[in-house]
């Protein structure tokens, strides 16, 4: 049997799928970690990385090792996914020069203010070119021993193949892709180095970034050392070839089969996406909307917000505490599927609750912090379902602010899949977001396997593909005849969200001063 590995590190969780000589999973592992706040910046340490991919490289062999009683000792293929964005530059000797800065950070403003007219092109906050600018804005002394700017996926990639590159969708997070070349936009480039040409670096910025390559092409191979990083037990045998890593966008677009222009797909976990893949240019500059590629480097319309499931999170946790102080215990997704399921029965409209469930800023919002919050007035329908049901709106009312905008732009879209955890519990994440989008909205078997699935197939896809497009490829050997489930908006839902959403934006002027005064 072939075993295909992808490895994707999400905000809470790093997760691994071993698929094998089709497209289900054979094996799986995860390990969990968190953020950290250290000196106001959102980060995790190389040890943290290390030690976060160990263990999870160990639960996946571990449970290979149950289901088949054979030792994991090779792969056919590897592919390594890590949330997108953020900042880890290093210099020649390979030492971090400043703590890694996730996509969770919102303290590139200048930065991105300045760049976006520049570009004539929407610089988000999180993506490594603004983080990289503001260093220099800042005066940042490591600026000047810049050997390399590199994301999470490309830093693991290159501790396991010696290579620095990422797939053109992670690319198109760090700066902007002309998806003619599938390669860094060459005009933008001069003119960021233009930009910065009074501060005599030694370096170009093409220079400092990584390689950019395209779904199917070879990144290189697992490398004796890699493999060590890997599994440090010396179990796992270097060889393997490795395909480019890319951002959970694009293992998000794999996952769904969402690839193709006019179909789109929904992530939504600790932070959520929208993503369309687009037959024509939009308008104009949003500031709302990122443009990304698939991995593939065809243009996509991104809607990000840095906070999805994390509030609603923190309420099941009360929950678990107090199903265990009553004696009656529930494992997680039990809890989830018995409150969620409720929330079905709640008014449609929350019944006058509302919440923010910002954990961190949100630029669609133009907030540099987040204050999680829940308002009722006082002659709210204050329930267990509409609380709950709450919670599930505030999930998706950033991202809806953001999607309306194509909407109005006029964008085709023929189908959206969702995938991610908030889609886990039949029925009620899915028939929500398609009451937000007012589309139905598909799930398929696999959403709850999410990004690592995704680069499982990408993995396969560089191995096996045969020339063959990735669209086709998925199409014809993953997901035809794959079930799914489909739910259209209920009209009683669209109108609830639509009422729920001006109660939404009428508060966001209260966690405005939330986070000046609390």
């Amino acid at each position: 049997m072939q075993k295909f590995l992808g490895i994707e590190f999400g905000s809470t969780r790093i997760k691994a799928i071993l698929i094998g000589d089709g497209s289900d999973v054979v094996a799986s592992g995860a390990h969990d970690w968190e953020n950290r706040l250290e000196n106001g910046i959102w980060t995790y340490t190389l040890d943290d990385i290390r030690e976060g991919i160990q263990d999870a490289f160990k639960n996946v062999a571990a449970d290979y090792k149950a289901k088949t009683g054979e030792t994991l000792e090779t792969l056919d293929g590897l592919g390594i996914s890590a949330m997108m964005h953020g900042y880890m530059p290093f210099d020649k000797a390979g030492n971090l020069l400043s703590p890694f800065r996730t996509w969770r950070n919102t303290v590139t403003a200048e930065a991105s203010e300045k760049l976006s007219p520049l570009f004539n092109f929407n610089i988000p906050q999180r993506w490594s070119i603004a983080h990289l600018y503001q260093s220099i804005l800042n005066g940042e002394k490591h600026v000047e021993n810049i050997d390399s700017v590199l994301t999470l996926a490309a830093y693991v990639q290159k501790i396991l193949t010696g290579k620095a590159a990422v797939g053109v969708g992670e690319a198109s997070g760090m700066f902007p892709i002309d998806s003619n070349t599938c390669d860094y936009d060459e005009k933008m480039l001069k003119q960021f180095d233009d930009l910065v040409a009074d501060k005599h670096y030694s370096w170009k910025l093409k220079d400092v970034l990584p390689t950019v390559l395209k779904a199917g092409d070879n990144a290189g191979s697992l490398t004796a050392e890699g493999a060590l990083y890997l599994d440090p037990t010396g179990t796992l045998k270097p060889g393997a070839p490795v395909c480019p890593p890319e951002g959970d966008a694009g293992t998000g677009m794999v996952a769904t089969n969402s690839v193709r222009v006019r179909t789109g797909n929904v992530s939504a976990g600790t932070s959520i996406f929208g993503m369309i893949v687009l037959e024509k240019p939009l308008s104009k500059l949003y500031p709302e909307i990122d443009m990304v590629t698939t991995p593939s480097g065809a243009p996509v319309a991104m809607v990000h917000c840095n906070n999805c499931s994390s509030d609603l999170d923190a309420w099941m946790k009360i929950f678990m505490e107090f199903a265990e102080l009553s004696g009656h215990p529930m494992k997680k997704p039990a809890l989830y599927d018995l409150l969620l399921l409720n929330a079905m029965n709640g008014d449609p409209d929350c019944g006058g609750v509302v919440s923010c469930n910002y954990f961190s800023g949100e630029p669609i919002t133009h907030l540099d912090e987040g204050r999680p919050m829940l308002l009722r007035k006082p002659d709210a329908e204050f329930n267990l379902a509409n609380l709950v049901r709450n919670n599930l709106f505030s999930a998706l009312a950033t991202l809806k602010i953001g999607l309306d905008i194509l909407m109005e732009e006029k964008v085709k879209i023929d189908k959206i899949l969702g995938h991610g955890g908030y889609f886990k519990t039949k029925g009620v994440g899915q028939k929500l977001l398609a009451a937000a989008m007012r589309t139905p909205v598909s799930v398929m078997e696999t959403a709850g396997e999410g990004g690592a699935w995704g680069m499982a197939l990408l993995a396969k896809f560089a191995v096996v593909g045969g020339g063959a497009t990735l669209e086709d490829w998925l199409d014809e050997t993953v997901f035809k005849g794959m079930a799914s489930i489909t739910e259209a908006p209920d009209d009683r839902d669209v109108q609830g969200f639509e009422s729920y959403m001006r109660s939404y934006k009428a508060m966001l002027s209260a966690e405005q001063a939330a986070v000046k005064g609390f």
